[in-house]
């Protein structure tokens, strides 16, 4: 199944974080129109892209978006901004869940590092980042 990604976006994720694996098969399994790509924050283009904005290579903490891929309209998101713009695009009933962007951006991200900070403990942790089903898999860059 080929995918028309006029304008993609990519979203960098820690690969082995069992919350970030459970966000992404989430964005998948909403984005029908193929917006969407991964990389996980540990892989060689992860670590270059977080080179290239200035972020160190274990900045594994915050789920990263670039919207506009590739293209010269790229930026950089974070944190809930992030997650706003991931919500946004996907819609359906979870757009309910926008309803954070209601809330000062200071309160939502500590409320995000929060979680970030305990996500091993609450979600779990994989040894190595799970292989994403085959019907996906052209959706990963490395």
């Amino acid at each position: 199944m080929g995918y028309s990604c006029v304008m993609p976006h990519l979203v960098l994720y820690d690969g082995v974080c069992g919350l970030c694996n459970r966000a992404v098969r989430t964005i998948l399994k909403r984005d029908q129109a193929g917006l969407f790509l991964f990389a996980s924050l540990q892989s060689d283009l992860g670590r270059q892209l977080l080179e290239r904005y200035g972020r160190p290579a274990d900045h594994l903490d915050s789920m990263i978006l670039l919207a506009d891929y590739g293209e010269s309209s790229e930026q950089l998101l974070d944190r809930s901004a992030a997650v706003l713009f991931i919500i946004r695009k996907t819609g359906g009933w979870w757009r309910v869940f926008g309803l954070i962007r209601l809330l000062p951006h200071s309160i939502r991200d500590r409320l995000y590092r929060l979680i970030a900070r305990n996500r091993y403990r609450w979600f779990g942790k994989y040894d190595a980042c799970p292989l994403p089903e085959k019907r996906y898999q052209e959706r990963f860059l490395h």
